[in-house]
């Protein structure tokens, strides 16, 4: 009989073990699926330059998302601005600040090479507006011109949430 009352024990025991072991299991995946959940240092998004040869891929990833996510941006924009000379408004310059995205923006270009002088400033765009037919704060000489786009994701107090970096091109014709 005491060999029953000992299989029994036994037995409780085993089974307090095998929960003791499903709890301790189950605490781990939920440690580890939070980690994987927050961004370490490792897995920060950092901002992507667009330029010609990756802007369908970009593009492809932002057609894709369903929301964008507080202080990041779907850009909207012609890559290749024409101005028939230095001082006048572009004929194909276009930024639009979709209605899709969470912030108002402002932006400003650079000569890629010389990124401490911007050659034009935007006013803010607000979201579901767009920006034609700009006119360079700084006259260009006639060629093409390598440049970056810096857009400034502001809030409520136009203060900057974010920015985005863009390559693209811009042509002064006469």
């Amino acid at each position: 009989m005491s060999e029953k009352r000992l299989g029994k024990k036994g037995m409780v025991f085993i089974a307090i073990g095998m929960v003791v072991i499903i709890l301790l299991l189950g605490i781990i995946a939920a440690l580890l699926l939070k980690r994987q959940g927050s961004d370490s240092p490792e897995e920060v998004k950092r901002n992507v330059v667009v330029n010609q040869s990756n802007a369908e891929e970009i593009a492809g990833e932002m057609i894709s998302q369903e929301y964008v996510e507080p202080g990041y941006y779907s850009a909207s924009m012609t890559t290749t601005w024409h101005f028939e000379t230095g001082d006048a408004a572009s004929r194909d310059a276009y930024v639009a600040n979709v209605a899709e995205n969470t912030n108002d923006i402002y932006f400003d270009v650079f000569l890629a090479e010389q990124e401490d002088e911007p050659i034009y400033q935007s006013p803010v765009i607000p979201r579901g507006s767009e920006l034609d037919e700009v006119i360079l704060d700084k006259s260009l000489d006639v060629g093409s011109h390598d440049c970056i786009m810096i857009y400034h994701l502001i809030n409520e107090n136009q203060e900057t949430v974010s920015t985005l970096r863009v390559a693209f091109t811009i042509v002064i014709e006469n």
